[in-house]
């Protein structure tokens, strides 16, 4: 996202480990918002590369147009505040291993529609291990009516989240009818039993970006590493050009 100093919904807060000020979007702090009792969204400072836990408590926001932390100017004489910094914050050794990459920034949406079977916590930890933001409907219907006002960069639907399967399922047909000047945008993934794990053939015949069997949900986290990249890469030039083209 283009970065844009002040714009109106960015706010600010301080990095724990380095003090520097970090603009946050409002899609970022409603996604902190939406998260579960003592969960945190691991972002990665920009400037001194170091990651952090970030939830609601965390964010100490000030206004972009804030002079905390200026110097002072009084009596014809600079007067610089100075704070010594804090002790540094070391909750990220608890995540382990990050990713060098992994920066604050919008964080994508996906929804995930399946029923609730022991498979469904492993789909959305796997889901959020890939850097989504999970939102979930109890029904095709309340699906669709979040799909016409919510842009999600995935959808996952398993074949089991409708009675009669994706042939015959609401949701499907919704996404099949969808206008490609939106479709495209959208990684849809494919669950269940019918289908076999990484066959492209098999995920264009159903409309879909990727299909995966539902034995190999313990190892979905790896097969959406696999998946992502080649979407990203084969997709992300053609809807770049067509951004510039305005459509």
């Amino acid at each position: 996202m283009a970065d844009k100093s002040g714009c109106e919904g960015n706010m600010i807060m301080n990095c724990p480990h380095c003090g520097k000020q970090l603009k946050l979007s409002e899609k970022i702090r409603e996604s902190v918002r939406q998260l579960g009792a003592g969960k945190k969204i691991k972002v990665k400072c920009v400037h001194c590369a170091v990651p952090f836990g970030l939830d609601e408590s965390s964010m100490k926001l000030v206004s972009p147009g804030s002079d905390s932390g200026r110097p002072a100017v009084g009596g014809g004489a600079l007067k610089v505040k100075v704070k010594p910094p804090g002790p540094p914050n070391i909750e990220w050794l608890s995540y382990g291993s990050f990713d060098e990459k992994e920066t604050i920034e919008d964080i994508p949406e996906a929804l995930v529609l399946m029923p609730m079977t022991k498979s469904f916590d492993p789909v959305v930890q796997a889901i959020m291990e890939s850097g989504y933001h999970v939102d979930q409907c109890p029904s095709p219907e309340d699906a669709i009516e979040k799909m016409r006002f919510v842009n999600y960069a995935a959808v996952i639907l398993h074949s089991a989240f409708e009675p009669g399967g994706i042939e015959s399922g609401k949701f499907h047909q919704f996404m099949q009818n969808m206008s490609m000047a939106r479709r495209r945008y959208i990684f849809y993934v494919l669950i269940g039993e019918e289908f076999e794990t990484l066959y492209d053939l098999q995920a264009l015949a159903n409309s879909a970006n990727l299909v995966v069997n539902e034995k190999e949900i313990p190892v979905l986290g790896t097969v959406l590493k696999k998946a992502i990249p080649e979407f990203e890469n084969l997709f992300g030039p053609l809807m770049e050009e067509l951004q510039v083209l305005g459509k």
